[in-house]
């Protein structure tokens, strides 16, 4: 069966809202008991996008808060608490219990929630003569946040700058790779499975390989571990493969700008947890959701934005015709006498007629809600000329150059400042050898254009350096290398490892090309060197790149740490689909980012090192 984890997730969640109790085949509870729902920010980000209210009532829950709200007393009242297990979210339950808030409380804590927390919690409880109200505790496994079927994102703030931040100590990375493991763990522990680990060789992506693998083989030695599927499945055909990545290894498609559908309503519109808002026809904000249950963006998704355009009108035509051939059959047989049989004929009609409204004013939804969002896009395609910058980026990345009167041209024209940084930025990268007095000329313009230059400075040091490693011998490289390290924070050995995917030379991500390349399995010099890491092999063999342990597999997750977005999710799914037989893979990142959020982590970074302007990055 194919993993699909919006699915499993959403089960977990339903059978939390029903106090953990065993479902009945209509995926209610048989005994319907009315409760009251408390979460924090977080958890409600993580149900947002997987359960609406209607769901809610369906399942009991009458009231829901956060939990830092202040709330009555409600008596003789089950609640079911859904909340990350920190200091304050205990404080909070201890002091609600002692106040005798509610009847009873259902704790789910959406990881395992640290002994030490529990402790206290069960000292606070005694103290207040309140234990007796904690029904039950349960650690649900459940910290990320998943969007689509085959998209999740782990909500971690910031995490490719606190990564490569050069002040950053040892004891801050740990941190932060602890987190993501965590992540990793909750998401593998709803799947149920135990995939085998491919990752490049150093970088965060190593740290994160290497930690998930010690957490795996520590769980799985206990005797009731979360993990259903049997031992005996040895041959990697029926596990999936875990392909880490780093953002470094495609630093690019973090900045591009794209013009296919569903990045741009990301990039330019700010989807966030499948909803959006948009200034509607008549004026005022329409809030809008994007998710599975809309036909139009499941289909259309992928395409480039002119197609979409065509795709909205061929389907308002096609609704217009249904209704006129609904009133051509309703409207009676041009004032003549009904016969018998004509008015059995005519009620027939009419019952169909009936039962293809609630169809068509659904499609009419669908089709005045994106016509309203290809509006609003297409005034902001115009503004920005953001078209003109999809293709000039792309043919730069296909040229490897651009033109200078080309490149002058786009910075002293249209667009944002963010949409020109990112375009100089997109120059630096694609652009093999770069003349000093066009990167002079590049930053020139920039500030003429009241642009912070510390972004585009901080990827020229990195690039400066990969220069260098590239053309240094092998005794001088780890010269540079140290001397990298101490200037660049602890991921440097990842970023000068994506050099040559810098300079994608097709229009595949460079991205799709390796997960292609690990899922076949086959003896490929680009993954040669790629670390093999399976939990439920005796410790001596991980990190080997040997044996049966290479695929092929039906099943990937592919993780980018440090930011990923809605680009690489999509040639994620046109590899997949394009495999015979089709295969199946989830793409998950620390964060979903739009290239403006991901170029502000930059300029912080340059910031940092004392690069560019002493103002931050601009806005979008």
């Amino acid at each position: 069966m194919a993993l699909n984890l919006r699915q499993k997730q959403t089960e977990c969640i339903i059978r939390l809202l029903n106090l953990n109790q065993p479902l009945n085949p209509a995926g209610t509870a048989n005994e319907e008991v009315y409760k009251i729902l408390i979460y924090d920010r977080f958890c409600q980000n993580i149900l947002s996008p997987l359960i609406h209210v209607k769901d809610l009532r369906k399942h009991g829950v009458t009231l829901y808060f956060l939990i830092d709200k202040d709330r009555k007393p409600v008596a003789d009242v089950p609640a079911v608490y859904f909340v990350q297990p920190t200091q304050s979210n205990l404080h909070r339950i201890a002091a609600d219990a002692a106040r005798s808030l509610y009847d009873s409380f259902h704790l789910n804590f959406s990881s395992s929630i640290p002994r030490p927390l529990l402790e206290d919690l069960a000292s606070s409880t005694l103290n207040s003569d309140s234990i007796h109200r904690i029904s039950k505790v349960h650690d649900q496994y459940l910290e990320f946040v998943t969007l689509e079927d085959g998209l999740f994102s782990l909500a971690n703030k910031s995490c490719y700058y606190q990564l490569n931040d050069p002040s950053a100590g040892d004891r801050e990375i740990e941190e932060i790779i602890e987190k993501i493991v965590s992540g990793l763990f909750c998401v593998l522990a709803t799947l149920a499975v135990v995939p085998i680990i491919r990752c490049p060789r150093g970088g965060p992506a190593e740290m994160v390989a290497s930690l998930l693998d010690q957490r795996l083989r520590d769980h799985l030695l206990a005797k009731n571990n979360l993990f259903s599927e049997g031992g005996s499945f040895s041959t990697s055909f029926q596990r999936p493969a875990l392909c880490l990545f780093d953002r470094n290894f495609e630093l690019s498609v973090a900045i591009q700008h794209d013009f296919r559908y569903r990045p741009l309503v990301h990039d330019v519109l700010g989807l966030r947890l499948n909803r959006l808002s948009v200034q509607g026809e008549k004026g005022g904000m329409k809030s809008y959701e994007l998710d599975r249950l809309d036909p139009f963006w499941v289909a259309n998704g992928l395409l480039e934005f002119p197609e979409v355009a065509v795709e909205i009108e061929t389907q308002l035509n096609k609704y217009k015709k249904d209704v006129d051939e609904v009133n051509r059959r309703t409207g009676g047989s041009g004032g003549a006498e009904f016969e018998g049989t004509d008015l059995i004929g005519n009620t027939k009609h009419l019952m169909n007629a009936v039962n293809s409204l609630p169809e068509l004013t659904e499609r009419k939804q669908v089709i005045d809600k994106h016509t309203n969002i290809a509006t609003v896009l297409l005034g902001e395609i115009k503004e920005r000329s953001l078209d003109s910058y999809a293709k000039k980026e792309n043919d730069m990345m296909i040229r490897g150059g651009i033109d200078r009167g080309e490149l002058l041209g786009v910075l002293k024209g249209k667009g944002t400042k963010m949409d020109k940084l990112r375009f100089a930025i997109m120059y630096l990268i694609s652009t093999e050898s770069l003349p000093q007095s066009e990167v002079d000329m590049v930053e020139t313009a920039l500030r003429e254009s009241e642009v912070d230059i510390g972004a585009f400075q901080y990827v020229k040091k990195i690039k400066a350096l990969n220069v260098s490693l590239a053309s240094a011998n092998s005794a001088s490289r780890s010269n540079i290398v140290d001397w990298a390290e101490k200037l660049y924070g602890q991921s440097i050995s990842a970023v000068t490892a994506g050099v040559k995917n810098l300079l994608s030379s097709d229009h595949q991500l460079a991205l799709s090309r390796t997960v292609e390349a690990l899922m076949e399995g086959k003896p490929n010099p680009e993954i040669e060197s790629y670390l093999v890491f399976d939990p439920r092999a005796p410790k001596s063999s991980s990190g080997s790149s040997s044996s049966h342990l290479k695929g092929p597999f039906k099943e990937a997750i592919v993780f980018m740490v440090g930011g990923g977005n809605y680009v690489e999710y999509g040639s994620m799914q046109e590899l997949a689909h394009r495999q015979q037989p089709v295969k199946h893979i989830i793409y998950g990142t620390t964060e979903i980012l739009t290239g403006g959020e991901f170029v502000e982590q930059l300029a912080l970074l340059g910031q940092k090192m004392g690069l560019g302007g002493t103002v931050a990055a601009p806005a979008p």
